[in-house]
């Protein structure tokens, strides 16, 4: 059979998606490449038809059983030999699979990279017709990217155990950065680069700031689809459980899913959701990848994700059949404090640098007023136009805009003075006048932008350079810097204006904020722990950060913990100073609550 027989007979289609077949007839080919195309597009189809049109078996490396397992499933239904090998099979059923691989009767071996990593497995390998190797979910392999696994990294071995054999890896995102990390640690030959266009059309993206635990936001969502399949995703395992319960109460099917619940739980809950037996899994991020469910219509964030790369992968999963599918991510301060938290504990490196500007990209996303699939595409080094009706902003242009052309002119201005050589919080307190000594050092303080900033607050200066960098005006360099690329030179020279949503800005300039060396907090709850803090230590005779740092009273302003296990999870508080302090201020949240 030719390639669209093959086609026809095995997947039921008529005619390939685009780029298909270019990626197909380079496989035939026998040439290394690496195919970047979104969640749904068509990618296993890429590697698993040329197999059928070649002599031997294709080895895919796949970093999930599920995955693999789910994969193999769909490729006997279609009537094509296909088998994994992991720890799912017993050693009885392993001999069998090697067998027949010897007999030449599987087209598709799906194993794990540590499986092929395993000196035994890769001299049976070396006594098979390999025709080539596929590298599913290549992302895993670059350090720089969001998914890094060690055994993944050990895959250069295949070049030089099998020097001949085509390999053709895949991944749903790469940045420029972890595209090139794929193309030299798997040491592709003079490989083909096919990249689709990040542009999922069918998928409609809003970003909402969380209101309290964004329940009743969720709700709201869902009332537009009922009985209707989907994924919320939950930051912790907690969350997940109480999320799901609260579901169940308002008549939705739904189960929780995180990585701590018994095997047999969570396979029955994965068996039930692709049955459509339920509607909803609430779930951490161990859910999901490589999932082979095509109609999930929604997908829901209750807290902000790690890095845009997760996101998209995460959005990814809805609306495969190529239907309308929604998505809501509910997002506040809080998860960023918390995200940020988790880094600072990482030793200094420049992959802990990296995690930084992975959050700050992700928050900058979801505060942004522009068109988000367009965001998403520049981030992943595509183009395209703004998606007209398929995100909040685009369908929300005008939404309460202030302008701020003087404001951005301003904070430009102090980039190109300082000789764009410093980073963002830097160039801010020269405009704010801070008295810091690197400032005055530098003579920073006699430059004409000195303290023409005091207006705003440092949190709204940050709002404007994200609005900067959301419009191209600035760019962040090596070591953080920023500086000004054309557009921002434009601005400065008054040949644009720039306007901002004002609930991005929350301009409030008639009253100073009592605590500004922070830029991400509760103000009014923090003044409220804070005199608490200074009623205890004065009852109990000690000095106020005694009882709990600014940085302590900080995060909990942010995480409003609800119990001893929730507050316990907040820096600087251990068993002791819960025992000793936590009642009084778990009472004072309940009251700021309930206000």
């Amino acid at each position: 059979m030719n390639k669209i027989e093959t086609l026809q007979h095995y997947f039921g289609h008529d005619s390939f998606r685009e780029q298909q077949e270019e990626v197909i007839d380079a496989i035939l080919n026998q040439q290394d490449l690496l195919m970047i195309l979104p969640t749904g597009g068509g990618k296993s189809l890429c590697y698993q038809l040329p197999s059928l049109l070649m002599s031997g078996v294709t080895v895919v490396i796949s970093p999930l059983l599920a995955l693999m397992h789910d994969q193999v499933v769909a490729l006997k239904g279609n009537g094509i030999s296909a088998a994994m090998l992991s720890s799912m099979q017993t050693l009885e059923e392993s001999k069998q699979i090697e067998q027949q691989l010897r007999t030449n009767q599987i087209k598709l071996l799906y194993v794990a990279p540590e499986r092929l990593m395993n000196e035994y497995f890769l001299n049976f390998l070396l006594d098979l017709n390999i025709n080539f190797f596929v590298v599913d979910e290549a992302h895993c392999v670059s350090e720089w990217g969001h998914e890094f696994r060690e055994h993944y990294r050990m895959l250069s071995q295949l070049k030089i155990s099998f020097p001949n054999i085509t390999i053709a890896a895949f991944t749903a995102t790469a940045t420029e950065l972890v595209r090139e990390d794929i193309l030299n640690n798997l040491s592709l030959k003079n490989p083909k680069v096919v990249t689709g266009s990040l542009f999922r059309e069918n998928l409609t993206i809003t970003a909402r700031h969380r209101q309290s635990d964004g329940r009743k936001q969720l709700l709201t969502f869902l009332d537009d689809h009922k009985n209707e399949a989907g994924i919320v995703y939950a930051f912790s395992r907690k969350q997940t459980e109480t999320t799901a319960e609260y579901l169940k109460k308002q008549g939705y099917k739904a189960e929780a899913y995180h990585a701590g619940r018994p095997t047999d739980v969570k396979n029955k809950v994965f068996k039930e959701f692709v049955a459509d037996e339920i509607d909803i899994v609430v779930a951490t991020i161990a859910f999901g990848m490589g999932i082979d469910k095509s109609n999930i219509r929604f997908v829901v964030h209750m807290n902000l994700p790690k890095t845009l790369e997760n996101y998209y992968q995460e959005i990814g999963r809805a609306g495969r059949d190529g239907l309308e599918a929604k998505t809501l991510l509910l997002f506040s301060t809080a998860d960023i404090v918390q995200q940020k938290s988790f880094i600072e504990d990482l030793p200094d490196s420049p992959y802990k640098d990296n995690a930084f500007e992975k959050i700050n990209t992700i928050s900058r996303f979801s505060n942004s007023e522009s068109c988000r699939h367009q965001q998403i595409a520049t981030y992943f080094d595509d183009k395209i136009d703004a998606c007209g009706d398929k995100c909040d902003n685009c369908i929300n242009p005008d939404e309460n805009k202030i302008d701020i052309t003087t404001d951005a002119q301003k904070l430009l201005s102090a980039i190109y003075r300082t000789n764009q050589s410093f980073g963002l919080q830097y160039v801010i307190d020269v405009l704010r006048g801070s008295k810091e000594q690197r400032i005055l050092t530098n003579a920073h303080d006699q430059l004409s932008v000195y303290g023409i900033g005091e207006n705003y607050s440092k949190s709204q200066w940050l709002s404007i350079a994200d609005k900067l960098l959301e419009l191209g005006a600035v760019a962040i360099g090596e070591y953080r810097v920023y500086h000004l690329k054309d557009r921002g030179i434009s601005i400065l020279k008054g040949n644009e204006e720039v306007d901002i949503r004002e609930s991005r800005l929350s301009v409030s300039k008639a009253t100073k904020k009592k605590v500004e060396y922070f830029d991400d907090y509760e103000v009014e709850t923090f003044d409220k722990f804070r005199a608490l803090r200074k009623e205890i230590a004065s009852a109990n005779k000690v000095p106020p950060y005694v009882v709990f740092s600014d940085k302590t009273l900080k995060e909990l302003s942010n995480t409003m913990p609800s119990d001893k296990t929730e507050m316990l999870a907040v820096h600087g508080i251990g068993a002791v100073k819960f025992e000793r302090y936590g009642r009084e201020f778990l009472e004072l949240i309940e009251e700021i609550a309930n206000a």
